[in-house]
């Protein structure tokens, strides 16, 4: 794949499955925190709450297994879990570090667009030296809808100064490319382990396809 930045306002990045290898890290943690209720994690959850917020996400939990904590007792448990896994152990994607250090090399205005919590970007960001790669870090709970919807992907461009049209997208999951697509960006698929059932569709949807950042020629 060839990327060429003077046809490009901005790079806009999801964190989870896309620019960090962290999907399977939440399967465990929701078995974990259901099992606190006497509740076994059902096969259908991740198809459920794709694409969703955190606080879309904590929304559904309490709903959908009638949990009488509160939505910030919901998501509190889950930053505190995910902490340090964030800190410490989440790693980046093949090639995804060279990819964004030779993004900023060249000046193009990059940001993330990420259904995760503020708290746990911050962390894993601060953990490989990356806060200061990104000009924006822009989360689901600040818009109005999650993806599918496009708000999250339309704030982000915002917040870098870019047209949308002019900016390109890399996702992991459906949701997230329906929404880049829907804000009117390119998009580019990611391979990740956790979204291989997916990975037809995927390539059906998205402008490109990539397995590893390495594939990308930035000129």
């Amino acid at each position: 794949m060839i990327l060429n930045t003077n046809e490009l306002d901005a790079v806009i990045f999801d964190l989870d499955g896309t620019l960090f290898d962290s999907m399977g890290m939440w399967r465990q943690i929701d078995i974990e925190f259901l099992a606190q209720f006497g509740i076994e994690l059902p096969e259908d959850l991740q198809d459920c709450i794709e694409g969703m917020s955190f606080s879309e996400t904590a929304v559904y939990f309490k709903e959908r297994f009638k949990l009488s904590w509160s939505l910030d007792e919901i998501k509190d448990c889950w930053n505190r879990m995910a902490h340090y896994k964030y800190g410490h152990e989440v790693q980046l994607k093949p090639g995804a570090g060279d990819f964004v250090r030779k993004l900023k090399s060249v000046g193009v205005p990059m940001a993330i667009a990420s259904s995760n919590s503020r708290e746990l970007i911050s962390a894993v960001l601060e953990n490989h030296n990356m806060c200061d790669d990104f000009d924006a870090v822009v989360i689901s709970c600040e818009v109005p809808k999650g993806k599918p919807a496009p708000d999250v992907f339309l704030l982000a461009a915002k917040r870098v100064g870019a047209d949308p049209a002019r900016c390109i997208v890399f996702e992991d999951i459906v949701p997230g490319i329906i929404g880049g697509k829907a804000a009117g960006m390119r998009v580019c698929a990611v391979e990740d382990e956790f979204s291989v059932p997916y990975r037809e569709e995927k390539q059906r949807l998205a402008d490109a396809y990539i397995w590893d950042y390495n594939e990308i020629k930035v000129i």
